[in-house]
């Protein structure tokens, strides 16, 4: 705590590093990173993805309250199994004046699905499932799945976001990553690299034009300093708050904590495809038990947490309350590694984000009371995300992971089944089960499969723990806003308080 109050004191005696607070039209937001990328195909974290929506649209939306609503589409209608009719809005221009239509959303799909395409949202699913798009009018389009997908209209809330294809074809996919051009709210001005990307209000937005004229958005990676430029009033808004610093931004009554579990988890992968230990499921059981999950979100994230037995929240469809997580037992962690072979324990790396060191602390603690030799590695977000896409963080890591979708499935393709951006973890079981539940439609039927999903997943261990995290935002006391459950950080909904 004392470095933390000197860090704020060091912060404050240097405050004018932030650019001038309080500009009554210009609204501020600290980010604990910089964006990776503002292509909005080419990005998978959270901080990219909400400097972008704030520049380009999605054909859907969800509103607060999480229900699906229109946005590029007027309408989304599932035609058969795997045909998806859209009608388009009419008198959409980007920011450059391109017109949006059938063969702009048409251009986007088929960036997206190339096969040769390396983008982080190509990648990430859509390849895997879109057959193909048909221009049925200028302001219509049909959507063909590779297979059934039930709960396509909710991933069309979030992705993918259209961009002008005339710009794209004429400025380059590098160009466009650091100057981008859409048709939502707010344009995009600049972007100095680690201080500063500055967006100006979209006058002529098809939904009118934004109450706030100007956004900055500010990397501030230290958790005190971008308290501090909160309390000072130089911050407007500020991202993940640690749980310890929460009565420090309520304090002086200048701004609130918005408090909000989300639709993202915190989850401690197993990498069993590079051998060593964690390749018995013995042992991973054993650092499951080892760990007391409950007294780290107690202690460590002052209760802003929910244990979970499987990897995505219970609001999720396909999740079975009937699957527990594992308890904590030390002693029977202790003869799981002797059974395994390991009676004197292993040496074990923990990698972890630097926003979450505490947690990963916290845990290779408890495995070394167990006789495990671990220890905590720690990188900066951007490099912990590129070795996350190349799989290069054996054999177990910490980290937050969403899906867009509200679908348990849908979670679980993207973390489980073999060949998936973010999946680590290879059983061909998984794999059957994950494809079968995918392909069905009938609600009932994937209820079922993915009941007989997680009875395979508690067994078979891919992930020590799971707990469902809160997003606590510093907000000034002149803002009108609060937290969403999917994290999303949308300005055209935002107000001063008058």
């Amino acid at each position: 705590m004392k470095k933390s109050l000197l860090t704020v004191f060091l912060f404050l005696l240097s405050a004018l590093s932030f650019a001038s607070a309080a500009d009554k039209d210009t609204l501020v937001i600290g980010l604990a990173a910089d964006a990776a990328s503002l292509d909005p195909h080419d990005i998978n974290e959270t901080v990219s993805y909400n400097v972008a929506m704030n520049i380009f649209d999605t054909l859907l939306s969800l509103s607060q309250d999480l229900k699906i609503r229109p946005l590029l589409a007027t309408s989304c209608v599932m035609v058969n199994d795997k045909t998806w009719e859209l009608n388009l809005r009419r008198d959409v221009k980007f920011h450059n004046g391109e017109k949006f239509n059938a063969l702009t959303v048409k251009s986007n799909f088929d960036r997206i699905t190339d096969p040769k395409s390396k983008l982080r949202m190509a990648t990430g699913g859509f390849q895997a499932f879109i057959e193909s798009v048909e221009v049925m009018s200028d302001y219509k389009v049909r959507i063909l799945t590779k297979y059934p997908l039930p709960y396509l209209d909710g991933i069309f809330c979030h992705a993918p976001m259209i961009i002008p294809p005339k710009y794209l074809k004429d400025k380059g996919p590098s160009f466009i990553a650091g100057d981008p051009v859409g048709s939502g709210p707010y344009k995009f001005v600049r972007w100095g690299r680690d201080d500063h990307i500055v967006l100006e209000a979209n006058e002529t937005y098809w939904r009118g034009a934004p109450k706030i004229k100007k956004v900055i958005f500010r990397p501030v990676p230290d958790d005190s300093t971008r308290i501090a430029g909160l309390q000072t009033q130089e911050l407007d808004i500020v991202t993940q708050v640690p749980s310890t610093l929460v009565p420090l931004v309520e304090k002086k009554g200048r701004s609130f904590v918005s408090k909000v579990p989300t639709m993202f988890v915190v989850l401690l992968f197993f990498d069993n495809t590079k051998g060593g230990p964690v390749a018995d499921k013995r042992v991973r059981r054993a650092i499951a038990q080892a760990i007391d999950i409950d007294s780290i979100i107690e202690k460590v994230i002052s209760g802003y947490g929910v244990k979970l037995g499987l990897p995505f929240p219970s609001s999720h469809f396909g999740y079975d309350p009937e699957v527990k997580p594992h308890p904590y037992d030390p002693a029977e962690a202790r003869k799981l590694l002797t059974e395994a072979g390991y009676p004197d324990g292993f040496d074990f790396t923990l990698h972890t984000p630097s926003m979450r060191k505490e947690i990963a602390e916290a845990v290779v603690g408890y495995l070394r009371k167990v006789g495990i030799r671990a220890s905590v590695r720690v990188h900066e977000f951007g490099t912990f995300m590129t070795k996350w896409y190349a799989h290069d963080l054996a054999p177990a890591f910490l980290a937050r992971f969403g899906e867009i979708s509200y679908d348990g499935g849908a979670a679980l393709f993207r973390i489980l089944r073999s060949g998936s951006l973010f999946c680590v973890f290879h059983d061909q079981k998984m794999d059957k089960l994950i494809d079968e539940g995918r392909f069905t439609v009938d609600r009932q039927k994937r209820l079922k499969i993915y009941s007989g999903l997680a009875k395979l997943i508690k067994e078979e261990v891919p992930f020590a723990f799971s707990y469902q995290s809160f997003s606590l935002y510093g907000v000034n006391e002149r803002v009108n806003w609060q937290g969403r459950p999917d994290e999303q950080i949308h300005v055209f909904d935002m107000s001063f308080k008058k």
